[in-house]
């Protein structure tokens, strides 16, 4: 049993800041790539931001130089702080990760969905 908990969603003004979390539970041997991703409506669901087991990071065009991807690897944690929000920034935000179910024969190699939160940019 898998679950992901995302939290810091919210309401505000553009040209401000939010940081959101997404912390990790349950069967998890060892987590790979963390990631956020978000999908406004009537759009696609996009990537947004993924860091590796090993720290790399990579950023949609659209957000780089205003969000930042981070996690806690003690705490099973991925953040994104997103900061100059636009209106555009209007979505809503999914955690996902990558992990395996552990080391034995027949072990998996898993992804996981979180189950939104929503952040509204607007004045």
């Amino acid at each position: 049993q898998v679950q992901l908990v995302e939290s810091g969603g919210g309401l505000v003004q553009p040209g401000g800041s939010l940081r959101l979390s997404c912390a990790a539970s349950g069967s998890i041997f060892r987590l790979n790539a963390m990631g956020w991703y978000r999908q406004a409506p009537g759009k696609a669901r996009e990537l947004v931001a993924i860091i590796t087991s090993g720290g790399d990071t990579n950023y949609a065009d659209s957000v780089k130089g205003r969000f930042t991807i981070s996690r806690d690897n003690a705490k099973n944690t991925v953040y994104l702080q997103m900061n100059s929000l636009k209106p555009e920034d209007t979505a809503v935000y999914y955690c996902k990760i990558d992990f395996w179910t552990g080391i034995h024969y027949g072990a998996s190699r898993l992804n996981y969905w979180g189950q939104g939160t929503q952040v509204t940019v607007s004045s």
